[in-house]
């Protein structure tokens, strides 16, 4: 019986699918047209235009916090310092990227000022086109990356890219300027860290030398040497120290 009432079941549904198909295909077929509104209009940008540029900001937005703003070095030297103190887990990455981030804002505000003033509140109110507003936004971002990028990386990177030797810094394209940046901000971040390592590498091997001494071989040197770089970073007051000395290399 159960046999019977399934291929009842088959048969019933084969008719509906095809009855289905039929229609469809019965159906005259019709246009499909999107139309879109216009993206300038006389009084500046739609908000359509608005929504895409705001959800195109926020897609790009980490890879340009990496890329031309502090947050480099800063996220660098604070993950270097997390190692020389020996510390695997604590701060945890989401303390040490939100601290990064607002030290970037910090360092980054007269920056982003200009960009706000000159090229986006212009653009919003429809005095100046797309075009211009991003020509006008570069400019500040392209003088604070010159600013702190050493003559060498520009050089390495002009060499490496095979591109005619400009008159003037100024005139290095965006494409090179970018990593020369990045390189000249690795290169500052690792010798901040190398001077931080360096107060905590004697303590280790201190202690390192008094365990072996007094025969404690099986004693970690590194749980026992922990609360003495600890107590060495807070008594310095250690965070100021380093955030200070990194803020303070931007000039």
């Amino acid at each position: 019986m159960s046999r019977w009432l399934r291929a009842v079941l088959a048969l019933s549904a084969a008719f509906l699918s095809s009855t289905i198909i039929g229609v469809a295909l019965a159906a005259p077929s019709q246009a499909v047209s999107i139309n879109l509104p216009d993206l300038v209009g006389d009084e500046g940008p739609s908000s359509a235009i608005v929504l895409l540029l705001s959800l195109t900001v926020l897609a790009v937005a980490p890879a340009l916090l990496l890329m031309v703003t502090s947050f480099t070095k800063i996220i660098v030297v604070l993950s270097i310092t997390r190692n020389a103190l020996g510390l695997q887990g604590v701060p945890p990455n989401q303390v040490l990227a939100g601290l990064a981030i607002f030290l970037s804002l910090f360092v980054m505000s007269p920056v982003l000022t200009l960009v706000n003033t000159d090229a986006l509140q212009p653009y919003l109110d429809g005095t100046i086109s797309f075009g211009e507003a991003f020509d006008l936004g570069r400019v500040p971002l392209e003088e604070f990356m010159l600013a702190n990028t050493r003559p060498e990386e520009l050089a390495l990177m002009v060499q490496v890219s095979s591109e005619t030797p400009p008159a003037t810094p100024a005139d290095v394209s965006l494409t090179t300027l970018v990593p020369a940046f990045i390189l000249s901000e690795l290169r500052a971040a690792f010798i901040i860290g190398f001077v931080i390592f360096l107060p905590f590498l004697i303590i280790d091997m201190v202690v390192s030398s008094s365990l072996m001494s007094v025969g404690m071989i099986m004693l970690p040197p590194v749980l026992v040497s922990l609360p003495f770089k600890l107590l060495l970073f807070v008594l310095v007051d250690g965070w100021a120290l380093i955030i200070s000395s990194v803020v303070g290399s931007y000039g």
